[in-house]
């Protein structure tokens, strides 16, 4: 017998059946990380901040560690190495350890386990990103602009969409625009708060975030969050006839299935 049953179109969305994310990512914490994120809690928007713990002592325009649970609650603290050197010049035993002191140093402030980083200065090659998973660390940001929504094919080597002074409303507008949901999108802003201050336009982010923030269509998360996000909806296992998901992760993922969303729990099998 003929089987005629049509194959079922199935699709990774973010939750809440979303096929936008925005995610923000400042560099060195500086006391202007204060402001920034009272500006990002007002319009609903997420960020990732990476840290320089070895330096926090030295240098009093750095938030200090005491400081770090309260004000990075509800975002995410993430490496910077330890004291910020350019790290491909350096021997891989430093860049070992100035990974591994930064992160013990930042998890014994936030109290979690840090799992991301940025690259100091930019700066870094093919032998770090292989020894970046040994040290516990899951994702880096590289320095540079793509003005695309794609995602990358090594979290280790992650190129932002643009830096706050790189054709950001042009961005913004265009990421708002995207109506296309069989396809996901990702913006992703880069910077340091402190250049805010120093340039005298806090006005250009508080018009970034007032524009795009509290959307229905894009959910705003951390860095480490589309991560885990992703590599849980990779590890979903569905049936020969795709009939059924099961999710065998600890969070939420979300799928389109023929137009209709669902949503699979942790541990949950589901029929489709």
């Amino acid at each position: 017998m003929k089987n005629n049953k049509q194959l079922k179109t199935i699709y990774t969305c973010f939750p809440e059946g979303k096929h936008k994310v925005l995610t923000m990512s400042y560099d060195d914490g500086k006391s202007f990380d204060r402001q920034l994120i009272d500006i990002f809690n007002k319009y609903g928007i997420k960020g990732t901040f990476h840290l320089n713990s070895g330096l926090t002592g030295i240098d009093d325009s750095r938030i200090q560690p005491a400081e770090f649970k309260k004000l990075y609650a509800g975002h995410e603290v993430s490496c910077h190495t330890s004291t910020h050197p350019t790290i491909e010049r350096c021997p891989l035993s430093q860049v070992v350890q100035q990974v591994i002191e930064d992160r013990k140093a930042l998890e014994a402030a936030v109290g979690y386990p840090v799992r991301g980083m940025s690259y100091p200065n930019g700066s870094y090659s093919q032998d770090i990103i292989d020894m970046l998973p040994a040290c516990g660390i899951e994702y880096c940001r590289i320095v540079g602009n793509t003005d695309d929504f794609s995602f990358p094919d090594n979290f280790l080597e992650w190129t932002s969409t643009c830096h706050h002074g790189h054709n950001l409303m042009e961005n913004a507008r265009r990421f708002a625009d995207l109506h296309k949901t069989q396809y996901l999108y990702m913006m992703y802003v880069w910077g340091h708060s402190y250049e805010f201050d120093r340039d005298n336009n806090w006005d250009k982010i508080e018009e970034f975030c007032k524009f795009i923030g509290h959307r229905d269509d894009i959910w705003y998360a951390t860095n480490i969050e589309i991560v885990d996000y992703m590599n849980a909806a990779k590890n979903l296992k569905y049936t020969a006839s795709g009939d059924m998901v099961y999710n065998p992760s600890a969070i939420s993922v979300w799928i389109s299935c023929d137009g209709n969303h669902h949503e699979i729990q942790a541990g949950e099998t589901k029929r489709l």
